[in-house]
Formats: C-alpha cells, sequence, structure tokens
C-alpha cells in the first residue's frame, strides 16, 4: 500500500510538473526581424515613393539590425506591387511604401486584393495638398474667384490630369462636387509635364497639381497660383488661400505617403516599426526630401494611422462613384 501511496503521489507529481517542463524545452520564438526585410515600391525608382523609401529603409535598418531592402515593383497604378504584398505573410517582414495612388486605384479600377481588408497602416508619414493653377488669361485669380466662374460658365472650363483616376482628377471632381455640383471638361495627359506645358500656354484652364511638378511654372510666372487644395500650407510655396480661406471648409485633398504591411500583422512588429518611422520624420534625409516635397511629416500612432487609410479609401471611391470616374 506504502509502495502503491508513492507511485500515485510521483504521478501527479509528475503532471503538474509536465506543462513547465514542456514550456521550458520550447524553443523560444524568433526575435524580429530574423532576417532581412523586403520594402516593396510599386512605382518606377526615381519618383517621390522611390525617395521616401530609401532613406526610410536606411533608419530602420540602422534601427533594427537586419538590411531593410527597396524593391521596386511598378505597373498598373501600383497595384502589380500592392498584390504582391497582399500575397506575403503578415509576419512583418514584408513591407510596402505607397502613395495616395494606393486609394485612388483602389476606388477607379478592379483590383487584385482589397485595398481595406488586405492592408492596414503602419505609419503614415506625410502629407502635402495640391496646388491649383490657371493658365494666364483665365479671369479668377483666386479660389472665390474660381468658385463664381464655374458657377457663371457650368461645363466650359478644361482642366488637365496625369490621366483617368489620377489624384489630380479626383480632386477637381471633388472641389466641383463640394463647390455645389460644379461642372468641369477633363482633359488627361500622360503625365504632368504635357499638362503643365499647356497649362502655361492657355490650351486648359486649370490644373490640380503638386508643387514640385509646377514649381518651375509657378516661379518663371507662367501662371496663376489660385490656391491649395488643404489648409497645411507649405512653407515653401507661393502665398495662395486656403479652401476655408475661400468659403470651403469642406474642401480637402492631397497625396499623401505611408509605411503599409498585410492586415493582421502582430500589434507587437507593427507598434515598433511605427515608433521607428516616426523618429526617422524627425530628422535626417527623409525629412529634408519631404521638406523639398511641401509636405508636413505626420507622426501618430499606427492606429490613428490606420483609420486616416480606411478614411481615404472611402472618401476616393465616394468621389469616383459620383463622378462616374471608372478604369478598365
Amino acid at each position: 500500500m506504502l509502495s502503491m501511496r508513492i507511485t500515485r503521489r510521483a504521478l501527479v507529481v509528475s503532471a503538474l510538473a509536465a506543462p513547465a517542463i514542456a514550456r521550458a524545452q520550447t524553443p523560444p520564438q524568433a526575435a524580429w526581424p530574423s532576417r532581412p526585410v523586403r520594402i516593396v515600391v510599386p512605382f518606377p525608382p526615381g519618383g517621390s515613393n522611390d525617395a521616401v523609401a530609401r532613406p526610410l529603409a536606411e533608419h530602420l535598418q540602422s534601427r533594427f539590425g537586419q538590411p531593410f531592402v527597396v524593391e521596386n515593383r511598378p505597373g498598373a497604378g501600383s497595384t502589380i506591387g500592392s498584390a504582391e504584398v497582399a500575397r506575403a505573410p503578415a509576419d512583418g517582414l514584408t513591407l510596402m511604401v505607397t502613395s495616395s495612388t494606393f486609394s485612388t486605384s483602389a476606388a477607379v479600377q478592379r483590383t487584385p486584393y482589397d485595398a481595406a481588408a488586405d492592408f492596414e497602416a503602419v505609419a503614415m508619414l506625410a502629407v502635402a495638398p495640391l496646388v491649383v493653377l490657371a493658365a494666364p488669361s483665365f479671369p479668377p485669380n483666386n479660389l472665390t474667384e474660381l468658385l463664381a466662374h464655374l458657377r457663371a460658365n457650368p461645363g466650359k472650363v478644361d482642366y488637365g490630369s496625369a490621366g483617368p483616376g489620377s489624384i489630380n482628377q479626383l480632386s477637381a471632381e471633388l472641389f466641383a462636387q463640394k463647390g455645389g455640383g460644379l461642372s468641369l471638361q477633363h482633359v488627361p495627359y500622360r503625365g504632368m509635364g504635357p499638362a503643365t506645358t499647356d497649362l502655361a500656354a492657355g490650351t486648359i484652364q486649370l490644373l490640380f497639381t503638386t508643387l514640385p511638378s509646377a514649381r518651375g511654372i509657378i516661379d518663371g510666372g507662367r501662371v496663376k497660383v489660385l490656391g491649395w487644395t488643404s489648409e497645411n500650407r507649405p512653407a515653401t510655396g507661393p502665398r495662395a488661400p486656403t479652401p476655408r480661406e475661400s468659403g470651403l471648409p469642406d474642401f480637402e485633398a492631397g497625396i499623401w505617403w505611408g509605411l503599409l504591411a498585410r492586415r493582421g500583422t502582430p500589434s507587437a512588429i507593427r507598434d515598433r516599426l511605427n515608433a521607428a518611422a516616426n523618429e526617422a520624420l524627425s530628422g535626417g534625409r527623409l525629412a529634408a526630401y519631404l521638406e523639398s516635397e511641401g509636405a508636413t511629416p505626420t507622426p501618430r500612432p499606427a492606429a490613428e494611422g490606420d483609420a486616416f487609410l480606411r478614411a481615404d479609401l472611402a472618401r476616393w471611391r465616394g468621389v469616383a462613384e459620383a463622378a462616374g470616374i471608372r478604369v478598365d
């Protein structure tokens, strides 16, 4: 009987100790990042997204001790590279630096992923307004006069863009919608170069564009600067009215740059990346480049950045549907 009691007691002790022994013998999870991290840029080398991604990658590499390798995957309005990231595991080892084109592409065309369901913002890096420009002979001199002119001349003003579904077109259509259902004629171009040339020549009357793409014709006095599409007027840009100053407090448009990942990436990884990306905005090459673009850094927690991304996707989808904009 004594032997049996000892045996039973030993079994009980052994059973209670087994989970602790198992935990002690289970190898710990590999620390992130355990290998090089890919940063996909769904645009060609040399553009603003590439210029944002490379200094950011340098900062993240120095912060985490693993290579952060920038890979350009351009094509189909950024959807080819984005689809590659959407197919990757949600492990924080495949990231994407992209811009507002991510939202506008999802708004106007069928994509091989669900932009809202498959992606989340790790860090929203910066925002920049567009500048509203007019041909030299166009009568309005500011946004208030532009609104009055468009209301008096429905469908008689041509505006240019970098192509169907671009941020230039969608911003102009949002302006028309917020202005009370204004009517403008869209003239698409293959890029902003020919559009700005035609604006200066008076072939088209209006253009919503980025400050860097128009700085030459602005500095040369070849166009009129009517205003900005956002309240965050860049310090390096021309003095011109904002939407609120022009009687359009609900109008807000512009571009953004962000670091995105597959939705479902562990929050601990996402928060570490967010903190490091926000550090990169405080100085160095990335901050200097953003200033040259007339952009405002937007360090914020990952959850706030993701809320911004979702709102941006919904807004441009609504604008595209209301204006009947679709790219096949």
